[in-house]
Parts: C-alpha cells; sequence; structure tokens
C-alpha cells in the first residue's frame, strides 16, 4: 500500500511540475492527490501518526483528530492568505501602486535597475513576491518601451522579488508556512536572514549593472503620472502599513497571525468603505458594475482574489499532511540524515529543487521530515533556500511564472541569461547565512 499511495503522490507532483506542458491547472491534480490519499487512509484504515516534537518521535492517533488537526493547520495559512490578498485588491482598487511609478524620476538603465530591485526587494517583503512582481512589471512595461531591455529587467526583479519575500515571514507563501507553523519567530527570521537575502539580490544586480544592455538611457514611453484616485496614495500607506502590523500583532497579543491578518484587514476595508462612499472616480477598476463596485470596494476586491492558488495550496498542503499523518516523511528523514550526514547539503539540495519543482510543497515536506526546535538554524536555512532558490529557472516561482506569461518570457533565454545570475546570488546569501550561523548565532 505504500507503493501505491507514494506512486499516487508523484504522480500528482509529476502533473503539478508540468502544469504548463499539460495545460491543466495545478489546483487540479493537487486536490485530486489530496482526495485520493486520504480516502485510501480511510477505507484500508491505515495507521496514522502524530510527531512528538519533544520526544522526536511518532504517537498513534485517529484519522478524524490528525485529519481536523492538519485541517486547521492548513486553514490558518489559507485565511492569512485571503486577508493579505484582499488588502492588495483593495489597494489596487484606489489605483494605490500607481503613486509608486510617480517617484520615478530617472531615465539611466542603470539608476533604473538599482531603483527596480530595491523596490522589488522590499515590496515583496510585505506584499509578497508574486504582487511585487506584477506590481513592478506593469510599471516596467509603462516606463520602458524596448521590449528586449524590458525582459532583462524583469529578470533581475524575479531574482530581487525572491530574494526579498525570503527574510520576511509576509513575503512568500513559505515563509509564512515556517512562520505560522511555529518553525520560526519573525523576528529571529528577519535577523538571520535578512544579510543573506541582501547579499542574494546585491550580488545579481551589481554584475547585471555593468552589462551594456544596462547602458545608457531609456526612451520614457509616457510621462509618470500619479494615482488616478486622490485616496491612492493614502491606502497605498494604509495597506502596506496595516499588512506590516501584523508580526507586531501576533508578538503583542500571542495569537496566530490570522487573526492580526483580519484585524488589519477589517480596518483598511474600513477606510476603503469610507473613501468609496465619497463617490470618488475611479477609472482604473475593471467591474461588470460601477455603481456596484463603488458601493462595496471590498466586494470588488474579492472578486480579483487568485481563488485557484488558495486551492492550490489546500490540496498541496494535506496532500504532504497525509504523508506525515502515515509517518512516512519521519522515515524518509531518517534515511536522509544517514545518506547526507551535512544538514547545508540537504537544504541546498531543497532549494535547488524548488527551481525545478514548486517550493511550497516542499517546505511542506520539510516540516513534517525534521523536528528541530522553534528558531532552529535549519528552518531558517530552508526558508531562505527555498525563497531564493527558485529565481534559477523562470518557473521555479511564482513571480518567475506570472512575468514569464506578463513579458512572454522565453524559458530558455532567461536560462542562458539570468539563470546563472540567480545562481550566483543564491550560493553567496547562502554562504553569508553559514558563516553567520557559525561565528555569531
Amino acid at each position: 500500500m505504500e507503493t501505491i499511495i507514494i506512486l499516487i503522490f508523484l504522480l500528482g507532483y509529476l502533473q503539478i511540475t508540468l502544469e504548463h506542458n499539460l495545460k491543466i491547472d495545478k489546483l487540479i491534480p493537487a486536490l485530486g492527490m489530496m482526495a485520493a490519499l486520504w480516502a485510501i487512509i480511510a477505507l484500508w484504515h491505515l495507521p496514522v501518526f502524530e510527531v512528538n516534537a519533544e520526544l522526536k518521535e511518532l504517537e498513534p492517533t485517529h484519522i478524524e483528530e490528525i485529519l481536523l488537526h492538519h485541517l486547521g493547520k492548513t486553514s490558518e495559512i489559507l485565511i492569512f492568505l485571503l486577508g493579505a490578498m484582499t488588502i492588495v485588491e483593495i489597494i489596487d482598487y484606489f489605483d494605490g501602486f500607481a503613486a509608486i511609478k510617480s517617484y520615478i524620476k530617472t531615465r539611466s538603465k542603470r539608476k533604473l535597475l538599482w531603483i527596480f530591485s530595491i523596490l522589488a526587494f522590499i515590496l515583496s517583503a510585505i506584499i509578497d513576491n508574486l504582487t511585487a512582481t506584477i506590481v513592478l512589471i506593469t510599471i516596467l512595461q509603462k516606463v520602458i518601451r524596448d521590449r528586449e531591455t524590458r525582459l532583462w529587467f524583469a529578470g533581475l526583479i524575479i531574482i530581487n522579488a525572491n530574494a526579498g519575500g525570503a527574510w520576511s515571514p509576509i513575503g512568500d507563501v513559505t515563509t509564512t508556512m515556517l512562520w505560522i507553523a511555529g518553525k520560526v519567530e519573525a523576528g529571529s527570521l528577519v535577523l538571520r536572514v535578512l544579510l543573506p537575502s541582501i547579499v542574494c539580490m546585491i550580488v545579481p544586480t551589481i554584475i547585471a549593472s555593468r552589462f551594456k544592455v544596462f547602458s545608457g538611457e531609456v526612451d520614457v514611453e509616457e510621462k509618470a503620472e500619479g494615482s488616478k484616485s486622490k485616496y491612492g496614495p493614502r491606502m497605498l500607506y494604509l495597506g502596506l502599513g496595516m499588512i506590516v502590523f501584523v508580526p507586531f500583532f501576533k508578538t503583542i497579543t500571542h495569537l496566530p497571525p490570522y487573526v492580526g491578518m483580519m484585524f488589519s484587514l477589517a480596518v483598511v476595508a474600513t477606510f476603503a468603505e469610507i473613501y468609496s462612499n465619497k463617490k470618488i472616480s475611479i477609472t482604473s477598476v475593471n467591474t461588470e458594475s460601477q455603481e456596484e463596485a463603488h458601493h462595496s470596494p471590498v466586494h470588488a476586491a474579492l472578486t480579483h482574489i487568485e481563488m485557484p492558488s488558495i486551492l492550490f495550496f489546500l490540496g498541496i498542503l494535506m496532500a504532504v499532511a497525509a504523508l506525515e499523518s502515515l509517518g512516512y516523511l519521519f522515515t524518509y528523514a531518517e534515511q536522509l540524515n544517514q545518506a547526507i550526514p551535512s544538514r547545508d547539503v540537504v537544504v541546498m539540495l531543497l532549494g535547488a529543487g524548488s527551481a525545478v519543482i514548486d517550493n511550497v510543497p516542499l517546505v511542506a515536506a520539510s516540516m513534517g521530515m525534521f523536528s528541530e526546535p522553534l528558531d532552529d538554524s535549519l528552518w531558517h536555512f530552508i526558508a531562505y533556500a527555498a525563497g531564493t532558490g527558485g529565481s534559477m529557472l523562470i518557473i521555479g516561482s511564482a513571480a518567475g511564472v506570472v512575468a514569464m506569461g506578463m513579458e512572454k518570457i522565453d524559458f530558455f533565454w532567461y536560462l542562458k541569461k539570468i539563470a546563472w545570475l540567480a545562481l550566483i546570488g543564491f550560493v553567496a546569501g547562502a554562504l553569508v547565512f553559514i558563516a553567520m550561523r557559525d561565528f555569531l548565532f
């Protein structure tokens, strides 16, 4: 039966990896794999276990209890993401991100590279790397006319957005998973991963800034304009500020992060409703009914939420939870430790693997494989490696996939032009992390 279960998981995993080749949304195999695995456990009455982190051993339990336990932990992540996505969509409803474009004054390609790189690094730490990439490439398309030049900028945005998301508990789905699961504290994650992430961002950007493509000036396609709504900048700062407030809320109240995110959403939604009731003119809203959109910006924002991504996370996290409940991941972790004694090598391989395979299930599996305590350096290294390793292939991260779609970036162009820069940044940051861990912490 173990062979059948592993085969189902691997087939589902393969379909997720080949999503773009098969033209099948990855949420379909994820949900199917989840249902099939738990159905087999129930129908064949397979024994399920939960991991005792203190004793580092498996303890028998009942399927109803373990299923409810994993569903609760998964729901914490999903509700947190729903709140963050809604806040971002509310900001976009008021055309808040257009305020960022108004700050870009230079025409120098080299200066623009650094501006977009720093913005990608900072924004991704607040609104997640996927959203930051969408925002910046949208701005990029309005600032730079030449497509070949835009491709280079987009490639560096991918690297820097992933680097920025790795050190923040709200910057990447994988770091959010580790934070909510109680593997890392927000403060220690920032303290230990920020500098390696900065190195991962700076090294490729310094190298790329010497390229001929980033010399000279650009022909600006259109004059920089501010937000089309007078409340845009205000909603931008309010939304970003309330997202950043979530880790502080958790530290003060010791409540799960999703509670703080719901509080932040309530505050942002309140101001959104107030401003919307003032009958402002927002021409950028793309809804079927302008009257309805003005009445409730929250409802309009919810219609733009990436529900396929939420369902994918549900499927893949619960599928991995099935393997964890059966004790397979615990057993494989012991075998892996015996085969590769060096944890650093294991984590580096995990980072490289995230360039080929989605990093969400990889991190989910690692949480089931290892039972190290809160804030162990292993979890910080996993956060860095999984967050930045996906930059080595354009299909290796959500930021890369969305950039690929928005700019029609060729897989092999990215592999030839950008991948080696991402690899250098990844290794440089990893070496800095190891040095900090061994000599400072």
